[in-house]
């Protein structure tokens, strides 16, 4: 049976800091570091080592600045392994905190050994939910002399006898209260949780990632979204999610067939019922404690329409932007504009977000936004606009922005350009305006001809023919007007070729998900009574990180 064969944990600056072997006879962190190490970048999350004996295949993630690495020779299922890596790591968060850093699991290694040893048995793995491992993990002060009390040697723990018949002799410690029949049956919820305030928090967030033609016609345009729930609910609660799709997909049938024909690619934790989700789009769950990721799913924003007749007003984007190149006398200027277009759907978001803030009206317990910025409107964040630049670009002389603040770096040769949150949120369809002035490599004809004088010291060789007739080059408007034609030719190669998007949008979905119920099933919860009423809140979020690109 394949098995994990091994854990590696390396900080940022590749020293190891935990080693952990579960079978077999891996080869050491010495030998497999050096191996990954020198695979070019980007290195894939499977690596083949054939230099190994025998051939090795290593498994490796990063988080927080850590690399984790698990080698293994044996034929074994690539997600599990990969999927392992990611449960340890978040294990590790679970009891640490976030972010994972190298000094909290060398400061924590009594608690670090417990998780990786209950996680996987001799390879096998037999515990992968972090909240549950919290009944069998032991922290706080003294856990290492806890463990060590229990096997005889000597700790802060009264497991060894001191009365008087039984002196020097290993005392059998006391067994623990027995897990609790509500929490025994649900494998990724541990026992006995209390809460002095029960509470309920649904956090939606989008990531974007739109591609716009020069013309403004969206080539593709998706949105990646993620639920992340918070369950703070004493006992055992059995919940139920509703979801409605703000009008797309009306046409489809149920509730369910709308939420699959809008929500693709569509993964759940273990915890939601597959089959009420298909039948009725309602996801019924018992939550594991605290914070966890509930949903992922992906939305085509362009929908089964046609993309050829479509354009980036219909996509209803929070922000539009605009590139214009070749400015100016010299054609060396190119203008950025950004702005809120009137025609977004924020406005009708804000009305609906408030809504969902007094969904309690007539639904038991209160369900009221957890934010107080989402109540008055959507409000834009940290608006970042970035224009790579091609190489032969030798500096940007001026730019000249309305609003915010904008610099050019020669090392990443690129332009961005930044509006703070307060300036962000005044744009409207007015918008704000960024004008810059490019300057190329250096040459004769560029910098002598264009500003009008030539070099004295450049020396010409001429071919004698009196049959040829002499060249009449051109000289006052039409010279000119010459140089300038040219100059503005050589001048296409500078200008930028597209430009990125970046901002945070409060209280709007691009896919037009809203939560219209979340309710607490009393005949189906275990340890909640039915005069609990948890505080119940909902938050959406639009991320995009250089995630709408402009072609120009």
């Amino acid at each position: 049976m394949a098995s994990i064969e091994a854990l590696y944990i390396f900080d940022e600056h590749n020293i190891l800091i935990l080693d952990h072997v579960y079978t077999s006879r891996p080869p050491p962190p010495s030998t497999v570091l050096p191996l990954y190490l020198a695979h070019p970048q980007p290195r894939p999350s499977l690596l083949h080592l054939p230099t190994t004996n025998p051939q090795t295949i290593l498994y490796s993630i990063q988080q927080d600045n850590l690399l984790f690495l698990s080698p293994s020779h044996s034929d074994i299922e690539p997600l599990l392994v990969l999927e392992f890596l990611h449960r340890v790591a978040d294990a590790l968060e679970e009891f640490l905190g976030s972010p994972l850093l190298a000094s909290k699991i060398t400061s924590n290694y009594d608690i670090v050994a417990q998780i990786v040893a209950e996680m996987a048995d001799a390879g096998v793995v037999c515990q992968g939910e972090a909240n549950v491992l919290r009944d069998v993990v032991e922290t706080g002060p003294g856990v290492l002399g806890n463990l060590l009390g229990k096997v005889g040697l000597p700790g802060s723990s009264p497991a060894l006898g001191k009365g008087p018949t039984n002196s020097g002799l290993l005392q059998r410690p006391q067994p623990s209260a027995p897990l609790s029949s509500a929490g025994s049956a649900v494998p990724w919820r541990r026992s006995n949780v209390r809460h002095t305030s029960n509470e309920l928090y649904v956090d939606i967030v989008e990531s974007l990632s739109v591609t716009l033609a020069p013309s403004g016609r969206p080539l593709a345009a998706f949105a990646n979204g993620s639920i992340a729930f918070t369950s703070k609910v004493s006992g055992v609660p059995d919940l139920l999610l509703n979801l409605s799709t703000g009008g797309r997909g009306s046409g489809m049938g149920n509730r369910g067939d709308q939420l699959r024909g809008v929500m693709e690619r569509v993964v759940f934790h273990p915890c939601v019922r597959l089959a009420k989700f298909k039948a009725d789009g309602v996801m019924s769950f018992i939550p594991p404690d605290n914070r966890f990721a509930l949903c992922g799913y992906e939305v085509d924003l362009l929908g089964s329409g046609d993309a050829l007749a479509m354009d980036a007003r219909k996509l209803d984007l929070p922000v539009s932007i605009e590139i214009s190149t070749g400015l100016g006398s010299a054609g060396r200027e190119f203008e950025v504009r950004v702005s809120v277009p009137s025609t977004s759907s924020s406005a009708r978001s804000a009305a609906a977000a408030s809504l969902q803030s007094n969904l309690g009206a007539n639904r038991p317990g209160p369900f009221r936004s957890s934010s107080n910025t989402e109540a008055k409107g959507p409000s834009l964040e940290e608006l970042t606009v970035r224009l790579p630049m091609p190489p032969t670009v030798r500096n940007i002389s001026d730019l000249r922005a309305t609003k915010g603040e904008a610099h050019y770096s020669p090392a990443d040769s690129c332009v961005e350009w930044k509006i703070n949150s307060k300036d962000a949120c005044t744009l409207g369809s007015v918008g704000a305006m960024l004008r810059c002035t490019v300057q190329g490599p250096p040459s004769e004809d560029d910098e002598g001809a264009a500003n009008g004088f030539t070099n004295p010291l450049g020396v010409t060789t001429h071919d004698y023919d009196d049959d040829a007739p002499a060249a009449v080059k051109p000289n006052g408007k039409d010279g000119s007007a010459q140089i300038l034609a040219n100059s503005a030719e050589k001048s296409k190669g500078l200008m930028p070729t597209c430009a990125t998007l970046s901002f945070g949008l409060k209280g709007w979905l691009a896919s037009g998900l809203k939560v219209e119920s979340l309710l607490v099933d009393t005949k189906k919860s275990r340890g909640v009574g039915a005069e609990v009423k948890p505080y119940k809140g909902v938050k959406y979020l639009t991320v995009s990180r250089d995630g709408i690109e402009m072609r120009c």
